[in-house]
């Protein structure tokens, strides 16, 4: 056995994790709910990650050489939390007293941006690890950017991932686990509590397959530690260390340490049981673990001063260690790669290149295109000046238009095909037909910190990755999700891939960002405001069919769309009514204003892409887009209306889609369904109606 491999281990650590697993049980008891648990269970194995395998620094949670770790099942969020705490890396014994309560820094679950050393907000099952598929396939794209040829790189490093029965159930982490096979992520471990018991106890009632052959089929290298594999539960940490050692050392595959371990040892009672998976020990039962343990069990959240200032010395020196070696490394890299180094200090940064958007086309030439396809165009156009800036699709390429011109998939070359010829480093993603997978890893690839990723679908099928989304805009994460086929427009393939309600319902998503273009250069000039912005995610809605090209001499710059909503076309004299539209209706209102300007009605037309960036605009800027006093209001949009209720009014009227769609060429569903430049002019001439009996 390599000397690597053998574990030194000491009163100290052992009094350690038993001080983990009391102060787990505590916390639990203390807050009056809670996940004990598997934290319980699972101290060794987490103070073996922070205190002897993973490479981070207490002392600075952002280091850019770090190891991810990622608690999958984050309802177990004492698990990471308590590790925080012996390392010293911003957690103290008041934290873990505040567990769940207003304010902490120790939240029910795991929260981004709110924990130091937090890598991703978990909590629904299955989502950390899909998303740490997308840390791995960062990683190895970041090196192949800075470091393609370095055989013992900086930019080498591993994600460590725990995950549940629960989260191997969800069928999210099937689709990704499946790719991070294909994908041969050899920088990616995830170890496997298997405890058998979920908040419904035994899980035999519903988790019966061989997950372990599951996930070999699926590509992945499985070790196997079982702690119940004698007469009496044995942990053996010698067992795990060689194992987490070992998955360290594989590098052309991810590897699942399958644990098999009691939830909730060393409870006398409750160990093993559903009931311990999700609410405190009761004062008994904690009593008497404690004096199982050797504490004193009328002592609270206790801690050996002594213990507590060994192992966070120890870590210290170790994180001191490990990051002197890695700075030496890192500065002969910078030292031998200037251009490398460059990069990298922007991407660090989050900056722009000073002339990115002069890449960007201008379609002044151009009359007729889908948004979709003008979307293409753009990422191809910007694929030299924006390195950082890579995707794909979920096995809708072609159709989503998300595939830059030229450049290889982002495969092993022996997975690659004569379509797509792959490269480990390529740029080209494809996720196949897994949506929730997809926005996950999108999620793993924009918290990992130097690229941006954006990733396509149909928007009917957005739903099936609501879960991820959701979660990206919880945190702030910027992904840019790119969603054609928009509306009835996409025509023959009927109503179970036309979207209705999808532009409403993620319109109802906070800190999500949703924008239709109308035009080709509608589109450029939002592909240009979400990489300024990179601040939380982005839907970016597509058409499927082709879309006039609103003649830019003739009426308001693309540039407005930055705001979210602008003056398209002013009227000409005095405004009697205003028609806001988005995406392709932007059309119809603009063949609708000519209407009824030759009847001498003033119309504004007010390109509305992006309702949340118009929110965000001051209230003087708003008010000159949608003057209060014009109650003549008139929207247009291919689905529901209720996200233009606000800005109608008691008078205003909307032509919208308030069913499900048909199987039809899309000109014939336009008629069919009333959504035309006629009903927008009926619908202003009712408005203004409405107006006058107002006043």
């Amino acid at each position: 056995m390599p000397a690597s491999f053998e574990l030194t281990w000491d009163a100290t650590d052992q009094l350690a994790v038993d001080t983990g697993r009391i102060l787990a049980a505590d916390a639990v008891q203390n807050c009056g709910n809670g996940h004990p648990g598997t934290a319980m269970s699972l101290s060794p194995l987490a103070y073996l990650l922070f205190h002897r395998v993973m490479r981070f620094d207490p002392d600075d949670p952002t280091w850019l050489g770090r190891d991810r770790f990622v608690l999958s099942c984050g309802h177990s969020s004492l698990t990471q939390y308590v590790q925080l705490f012996l390392t010293g890396a911003g957690l103290e014994l008041e934290d873990l007293r505040q567990l769940r309560q207003w304010g902490a820094k120790t939240p029910g679950h795991p929260e981004y941006g709110h924990t130091d050393g937090v890598e991703i907000t978990t909590g629904p099952l299955g989502q950390g690890l899909a998303s740490a598929v997308g840390m791995a396939m960062a990683a190895r794209r970041e090196k192949g950017l800075l470091d393609p040829d370095g055989t013992d790189s900086p930019f080498d490093h591993h994600i460590w991932v725990i995950a549940s029965d629960g989260d191997l159930q969800e069928g999210v982490t099937a689709e990704a686990c499946s790719l991070a096979g294909t994908q041969q992520l050899g920088n990616l471990v995830c170890i496997w509590d298997d405890n058998e018991i979920s908040i419904e106890d035994d899980t035999r009632i519903t988790f019966t397959e061989d997950v372990a052959a599951r996930y070999r089929a699926y590509g992945w290298q499985v070790l196997e530690v079982d702690w119940r594999a004698g007469h009496d539960y044995s942990e053996d940490l010698p067992a795990l260390y060689r194992a987490l050692m070992a998955a360290r050392n594989v590098k052309d595959a991810p590897v699942l340490i399958r644990l098999r371990t009691i939830i909730g040892y060393p409870a006398p009672t409750k160990r093993n049981t559903g009931g311990i998976h999700g609410s405190a020990l009761g004062e008994e039962e904690l009593a008497a673990t404690k004096e199982l343990l050797g504490f004193d069990p009328e002592v609270k959240f206790a801690v050996d001063s002594t213990m507590l200032e060994t192992v966070r010395n120890r870590v210290a020196k170790r994180a001191r260690e490990e990051r002197e070696a890695w700075e030496e490394q890192y500065q002969a890299w910078r030292e031998a790669n200037p251009a490398g180094a460059k990069l990298l200090n922007r991407l660090e940064q989050r900056r722009l290149p000073e002339d990115f958007a002069q890449a960007l086309p201008d379609f002044a030439d151009v009359e007729k295109m889908s948004t979709r396809k003008a979307s293409g165009q753009v990422l191809t156009a910007l694929a030299d000046v924006l390195p950082e800036l890579w995707g794909g699709s979920s096995d809708l390429a072609g159709s989503n238009n998300t595939t830059m011109a030229g450049e290889p998939s982002f495969l092993p070359e022996n997975r690659a095909s004569q379509a797509f010829p792959g490269h480990r480093y390529g740029r080209t993603l494809h996720f196949g037909i897994r949506e929730h997978a997809m926005g996950a890893i999108l999620s793993g690839i924009a918290l990992h910190g130097l690229t941006r990723p954006y990733g396509g679908t149909f928007l009917a099928f957005a739903d099936y990755m609501r879960g991820a989304v959701r979660l990206a805009a919880l945190m702030g994460v910027p992904v840019t999700y790119v969603w054609s086929h928009d509306s009835i427009g996409l025509g023959e393939d009927g109503p179970t891939h036309q979207p209705v309600e999808h532009l409403t319902s993620l319109r109802a998503i906070p800190n999500l960002d949703v924008v239709r273009p109308a035009d080709a250069a509608e589109v450029a000039a939002a592909w240009k405001t979400i990489l300024e912005k990179d601040a939380r995610p982005t839907g970016l809605i597509l058409t499927r069919q082709d879309v006039a090209n609103t003649d830019r001499t003739r009426y308001a710059s693309a540039d407005g769309l930055a705001r979210g909503g602008y003056i398209l076309a002013e009227a000409d004299g005095d405004l009697d009514v205003i028609v806001m539209a988005s995406g392709s209706e932007v059309e119809l209102a603009l063949q609708a204003r000519e209407t009824l300007q030759a009847d001498g009605i003033g119309t504004r037309v007010v390109s509305m892409p992006c309702m949340e960036w118009f929110a965000a605009q001051d209230a003087a800027y708003r008010e000159s887009v949608l003057p209060t006093d014009i109650k003549a209001r008139v929207s247009v949009e291919a689905g529901l209306a209720l996200p233009w209720t606000p800005y109608l009014g008691d008078a205003g009227r909307a032509v919208s889609l308030e069913h499900f769609g048909a199987s039809a060429p899309y000109q014939r569903l336009y008629e069919a369904f009333n959504i035309t430049s006629a009903a927008v002019v009926a619908a202003a001439r009712e408005s203004l109606q409405a107006a006058r009996k107002e006043a």
